[in-house]
Parts: structure tokens; sequence; C-alpha cells
């Protein structure tokens, strides 16, 4: 479990809870890439097929457009970080002002215990003001961190898409929540997580798995960067990803909500060979929430 106190409290004072839908929908967040590489865009409703168990669904929503998002930055400040905090800020920064600008984004910095230094705001100089941070010093509690984060941007996000960007440099030593417990989280709040992993080869191993784990099963996606340098690109890079994901959404075949677990399958058909991240599924239970973006396309 995490440590709910100061946490919880600071997280029911800030915003209203967000308004949920009470259509049953399965909704996807899908980026699309070729044999290159390359972000595929322009891809119609048409190109896709999504299945749950094997089964075909009918995709019910389909948008390919710019979709705001509700956005965590969670960013490592344990000590380790320190002499990589310049450079970590700056490319926090980019991918910031990359984004789309109608969305809402929020700042948690992280040691031994979690804290929002920003609350969800769309004001470049409040993202720049939390992000600035000169007392790198403690332990790397990543798992509380992003459960908490979890847990704020699913009550007080407002925008139809939801997403976490974690930046960190080693492994979690100072957590008491599993890691089974933010991805099912993540899987059934229809939250995507991305990460940065700024790994040496000391804390390579350990932390390169839960950042895989994590990102591959909510359709995101984990980078690593080569060298400090790279930081900048590859932040502006995963804005760009975010900001062309297509939103597909269907109404499961098998509407029975028996806790079973429903694996999602997504293939697209296009240009050669196309490469499709989702999530990986979901859990059929009754607090499955689906936020479509609209109905447009």
């Amino acid at each position: 479990m995490t440590r709910p106190a100061a946490w919880l409290v600071m997280v029911a004072a800030l915003q209203a809870p967000a308004f949920h839908t009470s259509t049953r929908l399965v909704v996807l967040h899908a980026t699309v890439r070729n044999g290159r590489g390359e972000i595929v865009t322009g891809l119609s409703r048409d190109a896709f097929a999504v299945f749950e168990n094997g089964q075909r669904q009918t995709i019910a929503i389909f948008r390919a457009d710019d979709v705001p998002v509700s956005l965590g930055l969670v960013i490592d400040n344990s000590g380790s970080m320190r002499s990589k905090r310049q450079k970590v800020e700056a490319a926090a920064l980019a991918f910031a002002r990359a984004s789309n600008p109608q969305d809402e984004t929020f700042v948690v910095n992280f040691a031994d215990t979690p804290r929002i230094d920003v609350p969800f705001t769309s004001d470049p100089v409040r993202l720049e003001a939390g992000i600035a941070r000169l007392d790198s010093i403690g332990g790397t509690a990543m798992r509380d961190a992003l459960a908490g984060a979890e847990r704020y941007l699913d009550q007080h996000g407002t925008r139809d898409r939801r997403a976490l960007v974690i930046v960190t440099d080693g492994i979690d030593n100072a957590s008491d929540t599993p890691l089974d417990e933010i991805r099912a989280y993540a899987q059934q709040r229809d939250i995507v997580i991305y990460a940065i992993g700024l790994l040496g080869e000391t804390t390579a191993h350990g932390a390169r798995h839960a950042l895989d784990d994590l990102t591959r099963s909510t359709g995101g996606v984990a980078c690593y960067p080569g060298t400090l340098d790279e930081i900048g690109d590859v932040a502006l890079d995963l804005a760009r990803q975010i900001r062309t994901q297509y939103t597909l959404a269907y109404t499961p075949s098998n509407p029975a909500l028996d806790g079973s677990f429903r694996k999602i399958t997504v293939v697209a058909k296009g240009e050669g060979r196309l490469d499709v991240r989702t999530r990986t599924g979901y859990r059929a239970t009754p607090d499955t929430i689906a936020r479509p973006a609209g109905s447009g396309g």
C-alpha cells in the first residue's frame, strides 16, 4: 500500500472530481509505427481491427485528431538525480511546450515520498516553477509516486485522454506499492504510462524490467537515452507520439462483468508492416470506466 495520509489530504483538497460517463465502453489509445519506426498518421477507421480474447469487436468510436490530454509529469528527485536535474527539467519543459496547448498537466516530484508540486494547470510559468528543484536528496519511491499520480489523475483529470510520463534513473528502493497494483489501476482506468529511463549499468536490469512492464501493458513506451544530452529529443518524440495517437472504442461483445482478464489486440493495415501499440487488456469488473473522446470519425 502507498503512504496515504498526507497524499490523500492533498489530493482531496485540490480540484473537483471529473465527470465519469456511464456508457460501458473500452477505450484504446493507439500509436502506429511503420517498419522504419516512424509514426504513421492519416489512417482511417477501416484500417483498424480490434480483438478481445481473439474475437473481433465493432469499433464504435474512432478519432485520429489531436485530442487534449490530462497528463502527469512524475519526476525522480532522489539524490542520484542531482547532477541530471538541469537537463531533465529542460526536457520536461520542452515536452510541455510541444504538447497540445489545451492539455492540463500536473507535476509530481519524488524521492523517499512523492509530492504534488503543481496541481493541474495549462500555465507554462507554473509548470516551470514546479519542475525546477534544487534539493535532490533521498531514495527512490517510484511505485508510490506512480500510484499516487494515478489516483490524482483519475479523480481530477478533465480531458478525454489520460497519461503519465515518468523520468527516473534508478531502481525503486523506498516504495510499498506493488507493481501489479499500478498496472491494474492504469489498465482499468485507461491511463497510458510512458517512461524515460536514465539508467546506468548497475541499475539497468531491474529498473528497465519495471518500466518496460508498466509501459507495454498500458500502451505507452519506455525510452532509454544513450546519453543525458539525448533526453531533450526523447521528450519531444514522446510529446509527438501522444499528440498523434488514434482513439478507438468498442462495447465488448461479451458484456459479462465476471472479473476475467480480457486480452486486447489491435492490428492496422496500410503500406508495409505496421506495428500498433496500445494497452494489452483490462479486467472486466464494474469499475471499468470509459471516457471516450467524442464520437467523431
